[in-house]
């Protein structure tokens, strides 16, 4: 199998060792450069194989090599478009740390502390134009104790769930088993982000007002839209 992988930080980077200890072909590798220059952990890595690289923030469907099997997403923040999915034959997985569709959006294990949830898990899912809203491909839940906080809930216990869900799910497309469940509209929930950068959707329109000053981002109204529902 072939897959490019976007993603970010320590765990883009265990997602990539997970791949190439099973043996998959990595087509190339997306992830964010820091405005001061300093290289993202898993676009260093990357690097140092010598793969091929492209900045998370400006990845399109021409970044996709031909023969892709299946774009993967592990930690990424850049929205895949849909002409970027539709470049690998597959399509996009990507792991969300909550159970979806409950606590959809960027800021999934902090709200679901915010909300005491007593519950939560990790979720792979199949990526489509809406944000955390596709098809289900694995799923798997963990307690939330009360001296959780957001960061010990993802270090401990959703960051290793994650690498297991998309270990589990790329060697069910493996063995040509394509899990796809539909995700429960009724009891979906989208929390906005807290404090975040925007989330950048490279192949959607932004008008300026001439001199480098924006006016309308479509990706914004979208959010706004999104936020709403």
């Amino acid at each position: 199998m072939k897959i490019f992988l976007s993603g970010q930080k320590s765990f883009g980077f265990e997602v990539l060792l997970m791949l190439i200890e099973r043996g998959i072909e990595i087509t190339g590798v997306a992830a964010p450069r820091a405005p001061d220059g300093r290289a993202d952990k898993l676009f260093a890595y990357a690097e140092f194989l010598g793969l091929k690289t492209v900045d998370a923030a400006a990845l399109r469907a021409e970044d996709i090599a031909p023969g892709t099997d299946l774009i993967v997403c592990a930690h990424s923040h850049a929205f895949v478009g849909r002409k970027t999915r539709q470049a690998a034959r597959l399509g996009a997985i990507g792991y969300h740390p909550s159970l979806l569709p409950r606590h959809r959006g960027r800021d999934a294990v902090k709200w679901a502390i915010k909300m005491k949830d007593a519950v939560t898990g990790g979720t792979v899912y199949w990526l489509d134009d809406r944000i955390d809203g596709g098809d289900i491909a694995a799923q798997a839940w963990c307690w939330i104790h009360p001296k959780d906080t957001a960061s010990t809930l993802w270090k401990d216990k959703l960051f290793p769930l994650g690498l297991a869900l998309l270990d589990k799910t790329i060697g069910d497309i493996e063995n040509k088993k394509i899990v796809r469940i539909k995700q429960d509209e009724a009891v979906a929930t989208f929390e906005p982000a807290l404090n975040p950068p925007r989330l950048f959707r490279p192949e959607l329109p932004q008008l300026t007002d001439g001199t480098g000053g924006l006016m309308f981002s479509v990706e914004s109204e979208l959010e706004q839209m999104i936020g709403s529902l």
